[in-house]
């Protein structure tokens, strides 16, 4: 009875002939891609087939290097790597390590030679790249004079921003004369003085997009001293141009809007920033008068004739006080003279006189007050309330 085996035994016996066998560990198969699927780890799952059977392949993120375009369904490849069985499904796959386009692998080996060669002489250095302009007024357009690229970068152009002007150079843009034609566009638009160019024309296939790889046209875009935009292709197609030029855009119409600013929009921005403005100098207005009234009471509180009004205000203030002081102390000592006055006529001879009592002097006017001044015969004048009377004295009597 024959031996009986496992599955895995039998997987792991045709995995180990696949491993031993040389044509297999070293191979390049032909086919049409199809059922491709990109993974998140970074893997490539996709399948070969040609119109008898189907392969499956799949290329790991480690060997992505090995792949210089993105693959799609519906491309015919060469594939090289090698043939293995995965254990665990029991069935065999291609373990690709590099991928090319069949029938264009002269082409993109030139491809990456070219690129290669110029990355290594530093013309894809950013130092080198110039600065496209927000706000460009001219620009140059280098491409066929009819097709879609020139049609989309026009309606866009036009659309955002009409006061743009836009200079076409109808170059070749296929072909073995494209190549020239596309440098002499470059060299003339750059001598006009133009603010942007947009080199470029619209999708094809490898061989129609060629022109766009070739070192001349890659020296004139580097050599360009006006900013340069390059547009070939769609979004999945790279070229030497792009790599020179200053600044990539995916397709025609995104060069487009890369090179012609949105006079919409500017005008929008613009009047907010002017009505910005014309806030920020009314609120400067605001505080200008402000700080000027601040100034202007300052000023008013050291006025000279302020100060002056304040003090004549003063010294008429103390003007009335001294008057008053004056009033007070006069009114004292007419006081202090009444009573004076009245303390001098409560003693005096004539308040006596008036009282039925006389006053009498001798007739020198010399005051008589005792018997001892008077002789008999003297004259003496005795003086009453209502006049004076002279009399002769008769005789002296002491008492």
């Amino acid at each position: 009875m024959a031996g009986v085996y496992t599955v895995s035994q039998v997987n792991a016996y045709i995995k180990n002939m696949f491993v031993q066998d040389y044509a297999l560990n070293r191979i390049s198969i032909k086919g049409e891609v199809s059922n491709v699927k990109y993974h998140t780890s970074g893997h490539i799952y996709f399948t070969l087939k040609d119109g008898k059977g189907a392969l499956s392949a799949v290329m790991f993120a480690s060997q992505r290097m090995g792949l210089s375009f993105p693959l799609k369904e519906g491309q015919q490849v060469v594939a090289t790597g090698s043939v293995d069985v995965y254990e665990r499904d029991g069935r065999y796959q291609l373990y690709a390590r590099e991928i090319r386009l069949d029938g264009m692998g002269a082409l993109y080996l030139e491809f990456v030679r070219l690129r290669n060669e110029l990355q290594e002489m530093g013309m894809f250095a950013d130092e080198y790249k110039q600065p496209v302009p927000h706000y460009a007024r001219r620009g140059g357009v280098v491409t066929a004079p009819t097709g879609a690229a020139i049609r989309d970068i026009m309606n866009i152009s036009s659309r955002r921003n009409p006061y743009v002007q836009l200079i076409l150079y109808p170059a070749l843009v296929q072909g073995k004369d494209a190549a020239a034609s596309i440098v002499r566009g470059i060299e003339t638009l750059d001598a006009m003085g133009l603010d942007v160019l947009i080199v470029g024309r619209g999708g094809g296939s490898i061989e129609d997009l060629w022109a766009f790889n070739e070192e001349p046209v890659a020296r004139a875009i580097f050599e360009c001293s006006t900013p340069v935009i390059s547009a070939v292709g769609h979004e999945t197609d790279v070229t030497i141009a792009d790599y020179v030029a200053d600044l990539r855009a995916p397709t025609p119409s995104a060069a487009a809007e890369l090179a012609v600013f949105d006079y919409r929009q500017f005008a929008a921005d613009l009047s907010i920033m002017r009505e910005s403005l014309v806030q920020a100098q009314m609120r400067r207005l605001t505080q200008e008068k402000s700080r000027l009234e601040q100034y202007r009471l300052r000023l008013k509180v050291q006025d000279p004739a302020r100060k002056l009004n304040d003090r004549r205000m003063r010294i008429m203030k103390l003007e009335e006080d001294l008057q008053e002081a004056i009033q007070r102390k006069l009114l004292a000592r007419k006081h202090q003279l009444e009573i004076l006055a009245g303390r001098l006529q409560g003693a005096s001879p004539l308040e006596k006189i008036s009282g039925g009592y006389g006053f009498l002097t001798d007739e020198k006017g010399r005051r008589i007050v005792s018997v001892s001044q008077v002789k008999p015969g003297d004259v003496l004048d005795i003086r009453v309330r209502d006049g004076k009377v002279r009399a002769r004295a008769e005789a002296v009597e002491v008492l």
